[in-house]
């Protein structure tokens, strides 16, 4: 009976959500057509707020996130077996993602974006900087000012030396509990933050689409917006029902059998669209129904929900260097080469939220000075792709975990057979 309610309440709070996506669509085409001026500057101002707003939870969940995962490091005993396993898989696939979106954007690369107030020369001002200069800017010289410039490669760094000092620290001191329990719980405070956003997120659909529908109605050409999109989903999906599934068969496990395990788990991350919201469910589904040992799939998977992002790799290389070419910068081999890697990294420090993705690349091009005006533009299509990355998401961690498990039980068989 319990189950009935929880999953009719899950079942109206999407509905209504979806209804009030629509709805602040609707609103923002005819406010953006009517054109009032009192009203179009009332919908700058929430525009601007929602952009800082995203800019300022961005970097604390990713530095949060990164700290609190490694931060438990030396908790288990077999712990650093398990930990290479899961770091092994989780870079194979998301690298993986990122090569695939960089493939899909090279066989079909989208057309630019008229987007007033985009800055025309922000190539000739990043060119005078050498990728020496960029991997330089990357090391911190002190502890706030990557905070304060929104350095996230920079906050990465910091964070994964943080969390990996907190789980060198005496196995069960007092000191060491009680930053784990302080980042713990920093994030549970976050990721509310981020929730109470999401609520109000129709507000900023709103006025991103009526910014939009004004631009378009001026005579402002979309371009190739409809091919980014599909690029982004396309990539979703070939990493889904095809990487993924080559990981799964090559060691020797049936993805279908795999897949119907983790069902409630993958329909629960498309409708919540939050991995970390997903884990308890993704953890009882690889224990009952995939036969996980818990020493394996609660460790594994709440790692994974913070540094397993193939969906999130793919969104970022994507949406990262389609905003800089759009802003007029040379995607050459290099920049390709260059972000496949980069977008590998920064989807590790993604925090599996609601909204992760897209707050980590606007992140990422804040931090270059790139204009992410045409994020705004982004945003109101975003709620689909985030269901379909979130489901991606939960699925390779599910897989990563099978993966992981299977590994340790022949690991295990092996010590037994000597």
């Amino acid at each position: 009976m319990d189950k009935k309610i929880v999953a009719a309440g899950m079942q109206k709070g999407f509905i209504g959500a979806v209804v009030a996506y629509f709805l602040a669509i609707a609103l923002g085409i005819l406010a953006g057509i009517w054109e009032n001026h009192c009203l179009m500057i009332v919908v700058q101002f929430i525009s601007t707020v929602f952009i800082r707003l995203f800019k300022f939870l961005s970097i604390p969940i990713i530095c949060v996130s990164i700290i609190s995962s490694l931060s438990t490091l030396s908790q288990n005993n077999d712990s650093t077996k398990i930990f290479r396993h899961t770091i092994f898989y989780t870079l194979s696939t998301t690298i993986l993602a990122a090569c695939v979106a960089a493939s899909l954007y090279v066989l079909f690369t989208p057309a630019n974006v008229a987007v007033p107030g985009s800055a025309p020369d922000i190539s000739s001002k990043l060119g005078s900087h050498s990728y020496l200069d960029y991997v330089e800017s990357v090391v911190p010289d002190n502890f706030i000012t990557p905070f304060q410039t929104a350095n996230v490669l920079s906050v990465l760094l910091i964070a994964a030396a943080v969390g990996i000092a907190i789980s060198k620290m005496p196995r069960g001191s007092k000191n060491q509990d009680l930053m784990i329990t302080f980042f713990k719980a920093s994030q549970d405070v976050l990721f509310t933050l981020v929730n109470w956003l999401i609520v109000v997120l129709p507000i900023g659909i709103f006025a991103f689409v009526a910014s939009l529908a004004q631009e378009v109605s001026h005579g402002v050409s979309l371009g190739g917006l409809g091919t980014y999109f599909a690029l982004v989903i396309a990539a979703n999906l070939i990493q889904m029902f095809i990487v993924i599934p080559a990981f799964l068969m090559f060691k020797g496990f049936n993805p279908i059998k795999v897949a119907k395990g983790m069902l409630p788990a993958l329909a629960l991350a498309f409708f919540s669209k939050s991995s970390a919201a997903t884990l308890p469910v993704t953890m009882r589904c690889a224990q009952q129904n995939l036969g996980e040992k818990p020493q394996v799939a609660q460790f594994v998977l709440p790692m994974c929900t913070t540094i397993n992002m193939n969906g999130c790799a793919a969104f970022i290389f994507l949406t990262v260097v389609y905003l800089m070419q759009n802003a007029g910068i040379d995607i050459h081999p290099g920049v390709i080469v260059a972000w496949i890697f980069i977008a590998t990294l920064a989807a590790i420090g993604n925090a599996g939220v609601p909204m992760g993705c897209f707050f980590l690349s606007a992140s990422l091009l804040a931090s270059m000075n790139v204009p992410i005006l045409l994020m705004g533009v982004i945003l109101p299509f975003y709620a689909v792709v985030d269901m379909i990355e979130t489901s991606l998401n939960v699925w390779s961690d599910s897989s990563v975990s099978a993966m992981v498990d299977r590994d340790m039980k022949e690991l295990d068989a092996v010590a037994e057979s000597r």
